[in-house]
């Protein structure tokens, strides 16, 4: 009993290790064409089911989905109501693996991961890439293969057999799904473990069918730890996950009885009418919520009531047809910029708050605006693109170029602000606090900072050329703090007055901030050179 409990708890820690890693891998390789996905997915309420439906069957967790979306909607990258779509579609991708599990793709994991793995150790570029992603993706069926080796033995075990194959109180069941799911964080788990038992005949349908309802349930758990550090929209989204996840197991404890004989008579394995269920319930709660997810979502704004800004992944101002007006064209394209700019500016303010006092939502939600401001820069420069083609004046010829190099500019400041909530992070984690002279410094440098950039933002906003020079002098200034703040730190250093992780840290910081105050001057050069 020891052995095989150890054995069980073992591919339990493999399927998540697994689980983890090929999440880790996709992102990785994906995270360009998951972002055109996303930008789609907004669009109609279809457009997210199938989002994701894709997503979970990729990532091979609708957890992982589940978290990516509350995350979303928390940083304003996609309306409560548009992520309602992607819940449900979700819990329709989850499906997949318990189906794979059925039909016993876990005798095979073992070739799968030789080959792949031949391929991610031997293979180069996208070949490496994908053998380590099929070697994780076979890596997770055969931890479920060793869940089998593991429970084979309590064949013999009549107490296991009774509470398993007796028809038990389906609320028990409802239970043990939900605490189940709750600690491993992963549906597929429990239900593709019910799978593997019921090739043994381990198990009835009588009670599995409870506990695969207990176990969706038990993904609701995630999203509200990522509700946790979200706004009011993502803790919307979670209310709304558990909100589809209950009334639909309602309504199957309900007709329970009279759909096992349905599953009975569909198939007569036990496996795949477990499976069965978990199709059934899931597509059920997609066919009651997909044509209502309006009232749906104007009745949980009203019980979470709150404003929470919803930023738009696509252009406000880029009209397609003034393209071929230059001056028209150009004056949108200015509208847009100060648009990006905008969350630009909102991005580097936090990363500044991070620096100084971490938070794990404001963080994550940094990064997920870049993925806006990253979209509107290739929109922007694709609209310039589509100008250049038009007949244009010296003067249109000269803001062109100046807006090309401009829409760049604003991106970088954002990638800039990126490293700084990486490095809040890094900081935050090991501990690596800064002494109070230089957080001094790090809060006059950060404010003259913030300062040139809120003043390149009305250079162009008003086109005010006469806080060009002071942008100039400013960055000059900031230079000089910036060496002047260095050279302090090493004395620091020296006299052991602060840490010795925390010396690159600060320096790293540091440079981010100049390279920011260097963007904004470039940029109201750009406008200086304008007629």
């Amino acid at each position: 009993m020891t052995q095989g409990f150890l054995l069980f708890a073992t591919s339990i820690a493999l399927f998540l290790f697994a689980m983890v890693k090929l999440n880790t891998c996709v992102q990785r390789l994906l995270s360009a064409r998951v972002r055109e996905y996303i930008k789609y997915s907004v669009r109609r309420p279809i457009y997210g089911l199938i989002t994701g439906v894709i997503s979970t069957i990729v990532f091979q967790s609708s957890s992982a989905t589940t978290l990516l979306t509350v995350g979303m909607v928390s940083a304003g990258i996609i309306s409560f109501y548009h992520s309602l779509g992607i819940i449900l579609g979700a819990d329709i991708g989850t499906t997949l693996t318990v189906q794979l599990v059925a039909w016993k793709i876990t005798s095979i994991s073992p070739v799968l991961i030789l080959i792949s793995g031949t391929a991610w150790i031997l293979g180069r570029g996208a070949v490496k890439s994908v053998g380590e992603i099929l070697f994780y993706f076979g890596l997770i069926f055969f931890s479920l293969s060793l869940t089998g080796y593991a429970t084979a033995p309590l064949k013999e075990n009549s107490t296991f057999l009774a509470f398993f194959q007796e028809t038990q109180n389906p609320l028990l069941g409802v239970a043990i799904g939900i605490v189940f799911t709750g600690i491993v964080q992963a549906s597929s788990i429990p239900i593709s473990i019910l799978v593997i038992m019921g090739h043994q005949d381990l198990v009835s349908i009588d009670n599995a069918l409870a506990i695969v309802l207990g176990a969706n349930m038990g993904t609701t758990v995630t999203a509200f730890l990522a509700a946790a550090v979200s706004n009011i929209n993502g803790r919307r989204t979670a209310v709304a996950h558990f909100t589809f996840k209950l009334i639909g197991i309602i309504i199957c404890l309900a007709f329970l009885p009279l759909a096992i004989p349905v599953f009975q008579a569909l198939s007569k394995d036990v496996s795949q009418q477990i499976v069965l269920g978990h199709i059934l319930y899931n597509c059920l709660i997609a066919s009651i919520f997909f044509f209502i997810l309006k009232p749906v979502a104007s009745v949980i704004e009203k019980i979470l009531p709150g404003k929470a800004i919803t930023l738009s992944l696509w252009p406000e101002y880029l009209d397609e047809g003034c393209a071929t007006d230059p001056d028209e064209a150009l004056e949108q394209v200015r509208k847009e910029l100060l648009r990006e700019f905008s969350l630009t500016k909102q991005m580097l303010s936090d990363a500044q708050e991070l620096i100084l006092s971490y938070s794990r939502g404001r963080r994550r939600d940094i990064h997920f605006v870049e993925m806006v401001v990253d979209n509107l820069q290739s929109e922007i420069a694709r609209y310039l693109n589509r100008v250049s083609c038009s007949a244009l004046s010296g003067k249109a010829s000269q803001r062109l170029f100046a807006f090309s190099a401009i829409v760049d500019d604003i991106e970088r400041i954002g990638d800039r602000a990126v490293n700084l909530a990486v490095l809040a992070k890094y900081k935050h984690k090991s501990k690596a606090d800064f002494t109070s002279h230089a957080e001094v410094e790090l809060e006059e440098i950060s404010r003259l900072v913030f300062k040139n950039l809120t003043d390149t933002v009305a250079v162009m906003n008003q086109g005010d050329k006469l806080l060009i020079e002071d942008i100039s002098d400013r960055d000059t200034m900031i230079h000089t703090k910036i060496q002047d703040a260095i050279q302090n730190h090493l004395i620091r250093f020296r006299l052991g007055t602060c840490k010795a992780e925390a010396g690159p840290l600060f320096v790293d910081v540091l440079i981010n901030l100049k390279r920011i105050s260097d963007i904004c001057k470039s940029i109201s050069t750009n406008f200086e050179n304008l007629d």
